[in-house]
């Protein structure tokens, strides 16, 4: 069986947790931030898990991560 590539775009993203989840980056903070208020600029820091449905697809993008 040949080994698997992986997704390149997708391990510069996405950072798999111990327990097996993946985090992902908050999206909307990358530019046009004077409009957008403090309050949702302060709570677009950080990283959040990807949602469930996204889980699979992601486990076949990084098999080795």
């Amino acid at each position: 069986m040949p080994k698997i590539k992986t997704h390149r775009g997708a391990a510069k993203r996405f950072k798999r947790t111990k327990s097996g989840k993946f985090l992902r980056g908050k999206a909307f903070k990358q530019h046009i931030l004077s409009s957008k208020t403090r309050k949702r600029k302060r709570h677009l820091r950080g990283t959040t898990t990807v949602a469930d449905v996204d889980q699979r697809k992601l486990e076949r993008m990084l098999p080795y991560k």
